[in-house]
């Protein structure tokens, strides 16, 4: 089975006529609707997407086959998923979020650091969320190229060099 890359999620309903609320995790927010088909993690359920205005955190949407407000409530927090291979090629210097997790942290001289448990963004930029081995705290590493200058996808592996005292 291709490898899913989840690229949005279903907040709730909005109204009453099978609207849903859909936050997208697309690069540019509005492309979401040009992936579909979009399917559910377990693969039961498959929807094409037209978007139909705008909210606060996302969009509001139809999806195909939700006509009430009952069906929308339903999937709420579902997420939703496409083949990576539909997903457009990035340039050298860029990742997907997905390839990035769980890829092990070294710094500069080579000593482990941890694993990246997930990549988060609140607005600035993106952070990696390390996991620091024996630990149960996590730290946040700012994913930019001075504190992150090596990407090694091929070796699952991530060179940085932190702030002082971050570790």
């Amino acid at each position: 089975m291709a490898e899913l890359i989840c690229i949005g999620a279903i907040a709730g309903a909005f109204g009453v006529h099978g609207e849903v609320r859909l936050k997208s995790f697309t690069a540019a927010p509005e492309d979401i609707a040009h992936y579909a088909p979009l399917t559910t993690e377990d693969g039961t359920r498959q929807f094409e997407i037209t978007l139909t205005g705008q909210t606060q955190n996302g969009f509001t949407a139809r999806l195909s086959g939700v006509t009430t407000k009952e069906q929308a409530d339903a999937l709420r927090g579902s997420r939703l998923y496409v083949p990576r291979e539909r997903l457009p090629h990035l340039a050298d210097d860029e990742f997907y979020h997905a390839d990035l997790i769980g890829l092990a942290v070294f710094d500069t001289g080579g000593a482990a650091m941890g694993r990246v448990r997930a990549v988060l963004n609140h607005g600035a930029s993106d952070l990696l969320e390390i996991e620091i081995p024996g630990q149960s705290a996590t730290v946040l590493l700012p994913f930019t190229r001075t504190v992150v200058p090596t990407v090694d996808l091929a070796a699952g592996r991530i060179i940085a060099d932190p702030p002082e005292g971050l570790f």
